[in-house]
């Protein structure tokens, strides 16, 4: 069991929790991730590590509330436990001493974003934030980026916070005034295309994240397979970063309608018999 030692709402409808994980936080790298089961009954579903403690054993996850299970997860409170919870999984972030780095993040990717921003700064790079979302009460964890970042940008859709606009556009006025070295992406995957298709243009090296593919994180479902230089690969096992120039985004798109019904059945079922009172039941 994995006890909840502290839950908070960071912006809507998404939710920070610090989980008491000691062997978890020990060994925790930038661009890991998890596996949780709420209850013996649960769903198994993949969330990243936003950040970790590993003096004081402790990860901390962001999660939107998109479905039954986060929607359930939400539901805990400070104190009340996890049942299991699996990681650190995934190939850590490449990160090395390369100069300059842009770092861009669409709504609840940034939490993926933190620990990057925080290895790329222990390795001695000059690292730019930027951060969009459709309106500010979507932007996540802005002022945790802004004490660590050299350079900070918002972008919102409707203008309510920093730059109005898409983060494509703050990252075209940062490539053309500067040189840049490598650029990180992460966020819904028609932004990390568009991110993808800016950097090839300038002849910028860039990585991407393909978690928002994921299901249950083993490689056993088969969902998150992607092509990546014609090659087949599984976001989880081989990921969940890729070359950005490399990776078949229409096959993600294609892919990501798969459970859309299922998913809104179990939520709505959920939701219908539940009420969110009845956890495991």
């Amino acid at each position: 069991m994995f006890r909840i030692i502290k839950k908070e709402s960071v912006a809507m409808h998404v939710e920070e929790m610090v989980i008491h994980a000691p062997h978890i936080a020990g060994s925790a790298q930038a661009g890991n991730f998890i596996i949780l089961r709420i209850h013996d009954t649960g769903e198994r579903i993949p969330l990243t590590i936003a950040d970790s403690d590993c003096d004081a054993g402790t990860i901390t996850i962001l999660f939107q509330k998109a479905g039954k299970t986060t929607e359930e997860l939400a539901s805990l409170k400070e104190g009340d436990s996890i049942r299991d919870i699996a990681g650190p999984l995934g190939h850590p972030t490449p990160l090395k001493r390369c100069g300059r780095a842009v770092l861009v993040g669409g709504g609840i990717g940034s939490a993926t974003l933190f620990p990057i921003l925080k290895a790329l700064k222990k390795k001695r790079n000059r690292v730019t934030v930027i951060l969009g979302a459709r309106t500010s009460d979507l932007l996540v964890w802005e002022h945790k980026f802004g004490e660590i970042a050299d350079k900070m940008w918002l972008v919102t859709d409707d203008g309510t916070s920093g730059k109005k606009g898409f983060v494509t556009d703050a990252l075209n006025e940062v490539v053309e005034n500067e040189k840049v070295d490598i650029v990180i992406a992460v966020g819904p995957i028609r932004m990390m295309q568009a991110v993808a298709e800016l950097t090839r243009f300038h002849d910028i090296p860039a990585i991407v994240s393909l978690n928002p593919i994921m299901v249950e994180g083993t490689g056993m479902c088969g969902a998150c397979r992607v092509s990546v230089g014609g090659k087949t690969k599984f976001a989880c096992v081989d990921g969940p970063e890729f070359d950005a120039h490399e990776v078949d985004f229409e096959e993600i798109a294609r892919r990501l309608a798969f459970y859309k019904r299922e998913e809104m059945e179990s939520l709505h079922k959920y939701r219908t018999s539940c009420k969110g009172r009845c956890r495991g039941k």
